[in-house]
């Protein structure tokens, strides 16, 4: 009879064990879907940067903020930002990188190259105080 006796109470050890795995899986899970949200949400707004840049050349008319520079592709892009997003963390820079014989700057038929970081903090305390820096860039060629 007294083996059993033993017994008792061996369960509560396994059980600490096991929910303490199973929380870090879970809010490591968490954590992860937070990045990739992070990234696609990166590449997102890079894209729409590019193609705000692309149809704000120097030749532009009916648009808003036509021979767009640095500073207003960066507001735009500062502008999308959603969610648990801070517009104030994402970093853009413009480039114009390459024209066609005989173009130049901004005009239809060079490209513009928007390029986003973002740094993504993680929330569980897997990686305290680690940071990921996000970045995406996106070229398109100037319409107008």
């Amino acid at each position: 009879m007294k083996g059993p006796a033993r017994q008792r109470g061996a369960s509560l050890p396994e059980t600490a064990i096991v929910i303490g795995v199973l929380l870090a899986m879970v809010f490591g899970i968490f954590d992860f879907g937070r990045a990739m949200y992070t990234y696609a949400f990166v590449a997102q707004i890079a894209r729409e940067g590019a193609r705000w840049a692309s149809v704000r050349g120097s030749q532009c008319s009916l648009l808003n903020n036509c021979n767009a520079g640095e500073a207003q592709i960066q507001a735009f892009v500062q502008s999308l930002s959603e969610g648990l997003t801070n517009p104030n963390n994402v970093q853009v820079a413009a480039t114009w990188p390459a024209c066609p014989p005989g173009l130049s700057g901004k005009t239809p038929g060079c490209t513009v190259a928007v390029s986003v970081k973002y740094p993504f903090a993680f929330l569980t305390g897997i990686l305290p105080g680690a940071t990921i820096l996000m970045s995406s860039t996106s070229q398109m060629v100037i319409s107008q």
